[in-house]
């Protein structure tokens, strides 16, 4: 685990730039992490990495399937949204811990 200046604000992360802390996320902090990973970020990538925050909070385990049901967005737009490793790049702008389905 390192220290990392992400928006202006010292974040604790992993050794995959995930933060360690979801408490310490924001949406500036969203943004750098997007903008690291070649993504800018609209009001449907919001949405989703607040159902993915939600989803976390709760317990649950995310799965790309189960994005792609949840009423927020389909597979298709997930992938769009978050091209190459869609579920990957989500939940590290989502400020959570990287699943465990994620190589």
């Amino acid at each position: 685990m390192s220290t990392k200046t992400i928006a202006g604000v010292n974040v604790d992360v992993t050794e995959d730039g995930y933060l360690t802390d979801a408490s310490q996320w924001t949406k500036e902090i969203a943004k750098e992490i997007a903008k690291e990973e070649g993504i800018e970020l609209t009001d449907k990538h919001f949405e989703v990495l607040e159902y993915v925050r939600n989803k976390v909070a709760a317990g649950e385990g995310l799965t790309i399937r189960g994005i792609g049901k949840s009423g927020v967005v389909n597979a298709k737009t997930f992938y769009q949204l978050f091209p190459g490793a869609p579920l990957k790049k989500a939940t590290k702008i989502a400020g959570v811990p990287k699943p465990v389905s994620c190589i």
